[in-house]
This record gives structure tokens, sequence and C-alpha cells, in this order.
């Protein structure tokens, strides 16, 4: 999640704002019988781009994180009246207002407004209940000084950035220091055990560039966590995963270890997972069913096979399959399967060759769990061995695991009998997150089928 604003802010800057004006324009010509013509799309082009420029110039989302409403309301309508003022302008020196109606226009600029803020208003009120309820991002500062101080200040004074800052790591332990930024958590050695057992979701380091070595053990201790990390001051220096500028309640930060979706791109990453998994598990529900049926009747044991894996931000998340094997392996050792393995029945055998026994895990994308691409999710007991040997291996948590994957489309499927092959299959993983898009996504689903034809390497 970026840290440029405040999520809802970023929300409403980026797709609700633009929706809701370009929304109410197209509602109103359905309302009032008028054909939506190539003018009313040109229209709102321009209504975007204007809207965008004035809302930001009248501070109207500075004035959420402030919390000052009546300034809020106020700045609203100025805005909006700057913007008809505008388009007004526009539409008489070009001549576009004779193609518009009357009606539909006139209606329009009254009524966006009030349905701008009805929508702000709503979404203020659910940002309060998730606040209210604990939803904030867990985080700590590493490094005491003055721009940690003003940092801490600033997201005390804006309550909606939703972090919950639970104190600082620095090898002092100044009572001046420890007044104005809360409790001391510790050496600054500890910071990544601290991370790790207790869910940190945000670190913010400040520490001087004449640190860069002890920087560099911090950076490297933290890969094993999921934490996403930001740097301050502002100077770009390390080429991690996702990095890029940002800020904190105007206060400057750069992210180097960030999740590649936020904002606009997890929304349409999420919607694109729902949509996919809705339409592939209605199509594919007869073969489910008869695959069920099929693995009950042929073997002992359940159909669905039930197992643990790591989540985002690696919480423990349960994986469906189709039971494939004689056993059903949870625990802490658990052995891979490799080519003639007893353990695989024959209709599981089957199911693992063409990829089918993973059908289950569709219902996983509907749940929030996993998504159609990312990096494959791996059993407990192998994330905790590999956790240990590969560096950066817990990256690949900074996204929901995957139906398919980067890695698995470039012949890294199956059994890792050698660390070489994990240790490929995870950089493969760290090169989807700093180069995702939604087209890499559809380029790997393609890719998924030709992969599945040839069944290669599946066992």
């Amino acid at each position: 999640m970026a840290t440029n604003d405040i999520p809802v802010v970023s929300f409403f800057k980026r797709l609700l704002d633009p929706f809701i004006i370009w929304g109410m324009l197209v509602l109103l010509t359905f309302v009032y019988e008028e054909e939506f013509t190539g003018y009313y799309l040109v229209l709102m082009i321009i209504s975007y781009f204007i809207s965008s420029y004035v809302f930001e110039q009248t501070a109207i989302y500075r004035r959420w994180r402030d919390g000052n409403l009546l300034a809020y309301i106020r700045d609203t309508f100025v805005g909006w009246g700057i913007i008809v003022v505008v388009l007004n302008l526009i539409g008489y020196a070009s001549k576009l207002s004779d193609h518009y109606s009357e009606q539909v226009i006139l209606t329009w600029f009254i009524v966006t407004p009030f349905v701008l803020l009805t929508s702000h208003i709503t979404v203020r009120l659910i940002a309060d209940r998730i606040r209210d309820r604990g939803g904030q991002r867990s985080a700590v500062i590493v490094g005491a000084n003055d721009t940690s101080l003003k940092l801490i200040r600033r997201i005390k004074d804006f309550p909606y950035l939703l972090i919950d800052v639970r104190g600082y790591f620095d090898v002092r332990n100044d009572d001046r220091i420890q007044e104005g930024m809360g409790a001391r958590l510790g050496d600054i050695s500890d910071v990544a055990n601290y991370a790790r057992n207790n869910h940190i979701e945000m670190i913010f380091i400040s520490l001087p560039m004449s640190a860069q070595p002890r920087i560099r053990e911090i950076l490297d201790d933290l890969h094993d966590t999921t934490a996403s990390i930001y740097f301050l001051p502002d100077l770009y220096i390390f080429d991690l995963m996702q990095a890029h500028f940002n800020n904190v309640g105007g206060i400057p930060v750069v992210a180097i270890c960030e999740s590649p979706f936020s904002g606009v791109d997890s929304v349409v990453k999420s919607a694109s997972d729902f949509v996919l998994a809705s339409i592939i598990l209605l199509l594919l529900s007869p073969l489910m069913i008869g695959i069920a049926l099929a693995v009950t009747v042929t073997s002992p044991g359940p159909a669905i096979f039930r197992q643990r894996r790591y989540g985002l931000n690696g919480e423990k998340i349960v994986v469906y399959k189709f039971r494939t094997m004689k056993v059903s392996e949870d625990g802490s050792r658990i052995e891979q399967a490799r080519i003639d393995d007893p353990r695989i029945t024959r209709i599981g055998a089957l199911l693992r060759r063409t990829s089918l026994d993973e059908l289950p895990q569709f219902i996983n994308v509907l749940q929030g769990r996993m998504s159609i691409v990312g990096p494959r999710p791996h059993a407990v007991a192998h994330n905790e061995l590999y956790r240990k040997l590969i560096k950066g291996y817990m990256l690949r948590h900074k996204v929901k695991p995957g139906i398919t994957g980067w890695a698995q489309v470039n012949g890294l499927r199956g059994e890792t009998e050698v660390l070489e092959k994990m240790q490929k299959r995870i950089e493969l993983d760290l090169y989807y997150l700093q180069n995702w898009s939604i087209w890499f996504d559809l380029w790997i689903i393609m890719r998924t089928a030709w992969v599945v034809l040839r069944r290669d390497n599946a066992y």
C-alpha cells in the first residue's frame, strides 16, 4: 500500500471522484432520454483533467487529512464551481456547448457536488469504523532523530493515515527523545526479530547516510519479514523491490521494499481475479463435481485436500486442492512429490499431470486468500526451511499467492530436490513482483495454458 496518501484519499483522487463525475453525466443522459454521443465522451475527458487539477489546487484532499469538515465542504463546492466556470468557457469558445442538452448539463452541474460530498462522507464513516476496530497498519521507527520525530508527530496529527506506531529502535535511551517518540523497543539490531514476532507491516528507517553499512545489515535482516520498508530522508539509494518516492503526511520517504499492488492497481488486480475466478468456476463446475466423485470412489479419504500455506504478509491460510495422494501431509515435515511417487493415486497422477488438482484454488481466489497469478504458495514446513536458506525468500509474500506464476511457466514446477532450483524459483517470483502489470498477468495465464498442455514437470 503506497503511503503517499491516506488510502481512502488515494481512492478518491484516482477512482471514486472521476467515476462519480463521469457516472452522473452518463446517468443524466439516460434520465432525460438524450443520446450519449461522442461529444459527451469528450466532455468526460476534459472534465477529468480539469477536476483533477482544480481539486488538488483547492486542497480538498488536504482538508480530509486535517479533519476540517466545514472547510472540506466549502472547498468541494468552490472547486466544483471553478470547474463549471472553466467548462463553460471552453464550451463557449469551442462551440461544443451547442451539442449538449441544457437540461443534462445544468442538472449535472447542480447535482454532482452533492453526490461527491455524500460519497466522501460515507467513505469517511467507513474509515472511522476501520480505525476504531483496530484496522490500522502497525509500524516502527528505526533511528531516533529530528526527522523521525517529525514523522511521528505527523502521523499523530493525521489519524486517517491509519498507521499505529508501536515505538522506535535506537542505540540511545534518551528520555527527551522518548517523550516525543513513544516507547523505545530496543537496540537497532532488535528490529528484525520484533517485526517477525509482532507482525509489523511498516518500518521507517531514519539513519544518516554515513550509517550505510549498518542500513544494509538491517535490510538483510528484514528480508526475512513481510514488512514494507521505507527510508528517510529523501535519498533514493537502494534498488530493491518496487522502490519509489512517497510521503507520509507530507514527510518524504523512499519505499524500497513495497508491494506492487497499491491504489488503483490493487483494485484492478482484485477485480480481475474475482471476475475470472467466477467465470472459471461457473464453466468448470460440472467437471469439478465429476473429479470430486472420481477421487472419492477410487481411494479412501476426502475429495478435497486442505493444507496450510503462507499467504499475503506471511499470514497462514488454508489452500484447497483435489486429493491426489493416499496421505494428507500437513505437519512440520512434508516430503515433496517425486517421479513414480507411491503415495500418488491413479486418478491423482492424471490430475497432477493436467493440473486439474489445482481447480479448487479458484475458490481460494473468491475468498480473497489467493490470486490467479502470483508466487505459488508453499507448505508451511517448506517455508520455515527455505526462509533460513534463501535471502529475500519472504519477500514473495508481499502479494497474495497465485494458482500459477512466472516461475511455473518458466519450467520451475514440481519437485525442488536441490536448493539451487528453489533459489531460481524465488528469483523469478521476485522478478514478477518487480515488473508486475495486468498485461504481464495475462501473458502468464496464456503461457500457463501452453505449459499445462505440454505437461512438463508435473507428477
